[in-house]
């Protein structure tokens, strides 16, 4: 028998940060593709001009800093960047917006920290807060699902949209919001925290077109599709259980809580986890090993962290989404759960 002696560290799993990246990226296409079904094409088109956005602006900052280009574009940060802004996007907001929000994610928020590594915030959710800010409308123009709409979407009306505003036969992004009975619909949370605020109670509100079996028309396969993804991920050892797990009980903890305090003024645990980007979020955004917490009982408080804060913004903020917002204030929370979450050194 042959007794080998290495020094430390001892690294179990042996994977390199572009096929790291990579691994994410392809975890994410059984929730793009069940997206781009309910929504349209669009999200592949958003996806496509984030990436590109994302990495020219990378290999841009690279170029300016003075650093070898291609090596760095080789680790996939900017791809996967790119990607996952472009799927919070809605499928037909202007060209013009996800190439901001990606030009933003990566010079503020990447580049100027020192690139990958140095960043305190998630340079994907940043971009996404910048668009969020400065253009609302754009940002929360999620079409209903493809079955519901009036007008039917095409390829062409689709690309005509993104690049110009009107569809080839002269409809709006707002006309095309129009479900068949000529009402205007919302997402799933957005229509729960409008309708509550005008008094409706929970069981009047889901009878509106847009739910089913009380989760949103479309949104539960998308989060469920990214709840698959997410599992093929820890499955390979890519991130960590701790945050996702420690985030969705949380969120199921108090959203339990509080329907069953008052289940005509709020919504369901299940409504709270199969829609807007719950799964997504727990699984693909958390998860970032660069602005997440890194010790073991810091990954637990960080998820149960963001969980209240996405709660509390969704029951009393004002907006219906709080992903990225309670990601952003949680990033800085990160050195403070760090520092008080160190393990013990061996032997003290």
């Amino acid at each position: 028998m042959n007794f080998k002696i290495a020094s430390s560290p001892h690294t179990h799993v042996r994977r390199k940060t572009p096929a790291v990246m990579l691994f994410v990226a392809i975890a994410c296409l059984p929730g793009i593709a069940v997206q781009t079904w309910y929504f349209g094409i669009g999200t592949l088109v958003q996806i496509c001009l984030a990436i590109l956005a994302a990495v020219a602006a990378e290999a841009a900052c690279l170029k300016m800093r003075q650093r070898s280009v291609l090596p760095r574009l080789k680790d996939n940060s900017a791809l996967l960047t790119g990607l996952l802004l472009g799927i919070s996007v809605p499928p037909l907001a202007q060209w013009w917006v996800v190439v901001i929000g990606a030009i933003f994610a990566i010079v503020i928020a990447k580049q100027i920290y020192g690139g990958l590594g140095q960043n305190l915030f998630n340079p994907a959710m940043v971009g996404y807060v910048v668009l969020l800010v400065s253009f609302p409308l754009s940002m929360t123009l999620w079409v209903p699902p493809l079955s519901l709409v009036e007008y039917p979407v095409t390829v062409q009306d689709t690309l005509m949209l993104i690049f110009t505003g009107y569809s080839e036969t002269g409809f709006s992004l707002a006309q095309l919001r129009v479900d068949l009975d000529g009402y205007t619909m919302a997402t799933p949370l957005d229509t729960v925290k409008t309708a509550l605020t005008n008094q409706q109670t929970y069981q009047e509100i889901l009878n509106q077109k847009v739910f089913s079996e009380g989760t949103g028309i479309a949104w539960f396969e998308v989060n469920l599709a990214y709840l698959l993804g997410g599992l093929f991920l820890l499955q390979q050892k890519i991130i960590n259980w701790r945050i996702p797990v420690a985030f969705l009980l949380t969120l199921t903890l108090f959203s339990f809580i509080l329907h069953s305090a008052s289940p005509d003024g709020s919504a369901s645990t299940i409504l709270h986890l199969f829609s807007g980007a719950t799964m997504f979020a727990a699984f693909f955004i958390l998860t970032d090993p660069v602005s997440a917490s890194t010790t073991a009982k810091g990954r637990l408080i960080y998820g149960a962290l963001v969980a209240v804060l996405v709660f509390l913004i969704r029951n009393f903020g004002g907006y219906p989404e709080g992903i990225a917002f309670a990601v952003l204030l949680a990033n800085m929370a990160v050195p403070l759960i760090d520092y008080y979450s160190q393990p013990k050194t061996y032997g003290k």
